[in-house]
């Protein structure tokens, strides 16, 4: 994979992550009890989803700008994997199968971005260090 795809990719999945918190934090509190009602029906109590929906767009916009900006990009890299597999639970959850193929292909991206960091050369991590 050459350095300059890697940008792409990273950039890519960056911007998409980025937008989405942007585009929910001002939103906060309908976006969060839209959430909580798209679970009531669910195995999963709101004592769960409800914290879970406060935090997820901070999260998202964290794991973007840090892929963005290419600083921290391993970190970033398995926080969005992570972060896709929550949410891919909870979609199986509530059966939201149609948004499972979309969340499937942000965990590829994730685990691309963390599998080839070594050729993340335009990014803030080179200016620290080699090997993040």
């Amino acid at each position: 994979m050459k350095s300059l795809s890697f940008v792409f990719i990273r950039l890519g999945i960056g911007i998409s992550m980025f937008g989405h918190g942007l585009v929910r934090i001002p939103k906060l509190n309908a976006f969060s009890t839209g959430m909580v009602g798209n679970f009531s029906e669910s195995y999963l109590p709101g004592q769960i989803v409800k914290p879970f929906s406060l935090a997820l767009p901070f999260l998202e916009l964290i794991v973007g700008l840090l892929l963005i900006l290419g600083l921290k990009t391993r970190l970033a890299g398995i926080s969005g994997a992570i972060l896709m597999l929550c949410l891919m639970f909870g979609t199986s959850m509530i059966e939201n199968w149609g948004s499972l193929p979309s969340q499937m292909i942000h965990l590829l991206f994730f685990v691309l971005v963390y599998e080839f960091h070594q050729v993340n050369t335009f990014a803030l991590d080179r200016m620290n260090s080699p090997s993040n």
